[in-house]
């Protein structure tokens, strides 16, 4: 993707939409009808696609793309990746305490005694409450909840969050300063 610095997924697209060329997408905005409210969509070998028409239909969005005009074209689509740049993303509606996912990755996690647990590298959300993922030199990857008991603090200017890592699950006591011991499986 080397025409986006630094690219924010939008949306995917799923299967063909009658014969037309309509596809059905996922789309990762609040409004699935808002994914034409970014601009033009790239994907990640570099061609660029531009919303026609758009309508909600059942959790996701019927997309018409300029240039895709028959079923054959629309199924070569499916499962493909659509980004934007994050700059086309809308900061001035924000308020104090938002702040765009995208934004977290990169940010280094650490305590109130500054002790590093590494950089958030992903946020997922599987449907029981969003999740961190933090990864390290010399650590596993972890998933920590994104609640306000295991996240105090969000500092995007310093590039860092302020965890409490009892809450977040990566130590049992706070005094010993341990990782709890992998927890086996059945």
């Amino acid at each position: 993707m080397a025409k986006l610095e630094n690219p924010v997924l939008m949306a995917t697209i799923g299967s063909a939409q009658g014969l037309r060329g309509e596809v059905r997408v996922r789309s990762y905005t609040a409004d699935p009808t808002a994914l034409g409210d970014y601009g033009h969509l790239h994907s990640e070998d570099g061609r660029v696609f531009e919303i026609l028409e758009i309508r909600e239909a059942k959790n996701m969005a019927i997309v018409r793309f300029r240039g895709i005009n028959d079923r054959s074209a629309a199924e070569a689509l499916n499962g493909l990746e659509l980004f934007i740049e994050r700059d086309n993303l809308p900061d001035e509606e924000l308020e104090e305490d938002e702040f765009y996912y995208a934004d977290l990755e990169g940010l280094e996690a650490v305590d109130e005694a500054g002790k590093s647990y590494g950089t958030v590298s992903a946020v997922y959300d599987f449907g029981a409450g969003d999740l961190l993922e933090l990864k390290g030199p010399g650590r596993r990857p972890a998933l920590i909840p994104f609640s306000e008991a295991a996240v105090l603090e969000i500092d995007l200017e310093n590039g860092r969050i302020l965890i409490d890592p009892q809450a977040a699950g990566l130590i049992e006591n706070p005094d010993d300063g341990r990782t709890p011991p992998p927890r086996k499986g059945k």
